[in-house]
């Protein structure tokens, strides 16, 4: 028996939260005293190399074009096909998009317990296991006890950085029966801006808010975050007031993420929004307003005006680079 793990390329590489996923595959296979096996679809040479130095012991290669369009009834079925030939007991995804689709599908097939958006590593209790992951809009962490005979578990991402060895997987064809497709896709858009990092993967992300004033103001938090080499976000209203596209919008109602640096620039930090970025390592707080809430949850809090202090933040950060250089 082993440790199953989906994962999943995009655009040309594995997504770092696939290869965070098999890093916990192969920590639990360590506590059970298994292996890693990981499914990884349409992927390459170069993809599959990764993928075992990232822990995996034997990779499943899925060739399908129907797995293309990442239709979660068609993972699932994928995945569920794997485990049955592995024998697999343990069944690990991402909780990202495609993890937070395929997942509860699979787990209602296998009858299996499943816990969704883990942020530590499992705690082996006899035939259990128990899974840690936050609650109350991350305010709270709860333990969840798996004790069905199959387990899935979603692992948030950013919450492990990603560790590569030597390790060499067995790669093996695995082909697949699958159903026809319900899914057609008629239109595909990108909203891969200028190479950025995905934000649910990105590290290093620059956010500003209404204290911005106007879409036109705007160059500076990018100018910002071009220096960075991070991710630019926004809140909910800038979002809604079209001054930034909706794909960058952050907070509960929008992308989740957990960068190991945040910036919030001219956010007041309403709990929606700290219920999606308070996972971040350490945040930083701009606002002219001292009584904004962002400050009870910042690392670093700067009260001053943005378009004085960001200016001198983005001369700071090209001093030191050219220092460095």
């Amino acid at each position: 028996m082993s440790v199953l793990v989906y994962t999943e390329i995009n655009k040309g590489k594995v997504k770092k939260a696939s290869l965070e996923a098999v890093n916990y595959a192969a920590k639990i296979a360590e506590l059970t005293g298994s292996s890693a096996t990981a499914v990884a679809i349409n992927a390459d040479a170069a993809q599959l190399e990764e993928i075992g130095k990232a822990g995996a012991k034997k990779i499943l290669s899925v060739k399908n074009d129907a797995l293309a369009s990442l239709d979660s009834m068609l993972i699932s079925s994928t995945v569920e096909q794997a485990a049955k030939a592995e024998g697999s007991k343990i069944i690990i995804f991402s909780f990202d998009i495609t993890g937070k689709a395929a997942a509860p599908r699979l787990a209602a097939r296998l009858k299996a317990g499943f816990v969704a958006g883990a942020v530590d590593y499992p705690t082996v209790n006899g035939a259990s296991l128990e899974v840690k992951k936050n609650v109350f809009s991350g305010k709270a962490t709860a333990v969840y006890s798996i004790n069905s005979d199959i387990k899935i578990i979603s692992l948030l991402p950013n919450s492990f950085p990603v560790k590569l060895g030597d390790n060499a997987a067995t790669v093996s064809d695995f082909a697949v029966e699958l159903p026809a497709s319900k899914i057609v896709v008629k239109e595909k858009k990108s909203t891969d801006v200028g190479g950025m990092v995905p934000l649910p993967e990105a590290e290093l992300v620059v956010s500003a808010g209404r204290g911005m004033k106007g879409p036109e103001n705007w160059g500076m938090i990018e100018e910002l975050a071009k220096e960075l080499k991070a991710t630019t976000a926004c809140s909910r209203p800038v979002a809604d007031m079209h001054w930034r596209p909706h794909h960058e919008h952050v907070g509960q109602t929008g992308v989740a993420i957990r960068p190991n640096l945040y910036f919030a620039i001219g956010i007041s930090g309403a709990i929606q929004h700290l219920a999606g970025v308070n996972g971040s390592k350490t945040i930083v707080v701009i606002n002219s307003d001292k009584e904004a809430p962002f400050f009870k949850s910042a690392d670093y809090g700067v009260v001053g005006d943005a378009f004085t202090i960001v200016p001198k933040l983005i001369e700071a950060v090209k001093k030191f680079k050219a220092n460095q250089n």
